[in-house]
């Protein structure tokens, strides 16, 4: 993906493999990246193990946090889908002993779904 098509607000699927060696240094040992997908420059990365939400900061988006959610913490998710006015989508995400949802806004260009899908496969285990 290339930075027009961040900047245009494109989301995208990425290579597991791509990620497992960018990653290198974020994975436990034996840990493998299964799913991946960016969303502007955000990432939503499922491990076996966790998910991990990186939000990238800044001009250049050289600054990133790494936010780890091991699937166990996870209390309950929720989507909200796009309208015909309201063109964005969004993910809400609750952890075990936190009150407000982590949330994430979804465009038209990547299925809040598919993702939606791919979280409740890891967290209904």
């Amino acid at each position: 993906m290339g930075l027009l098509d961040g900047v245009l607000g494109n989301a995208s699927k990425i290579d597991p493999a791509r990620i497992q060696e960018e990653f290198s240094q974020i994975l436990a040992p034996g840990e493998r990246v299964e799913h991946a997908y960016q969303l502007i420059r955000d990432y939503f990365v499922f491990t076996d193990k966790r998910l991990v939400l990186v939000d990238k900061q800044g001009l250049t988006g050289s600054k990133a946090e790494y936010h780890s959610l091991p699937y166990k913490s996870i209390t309950h998710f929720s989507i909200e889908t796009a309208g015909h006015l309201d063109l964005d989508a969004e993910l809400k995400i609750w952890i075990s002993s936190t009150a407000e949802p982590l949330r994430k806004q979804f465009n038209r260009k990547l299925s809040i779904y598919e993702v939606q899908s791919v979280l409740a496969s890891y967290v209904l285990k």
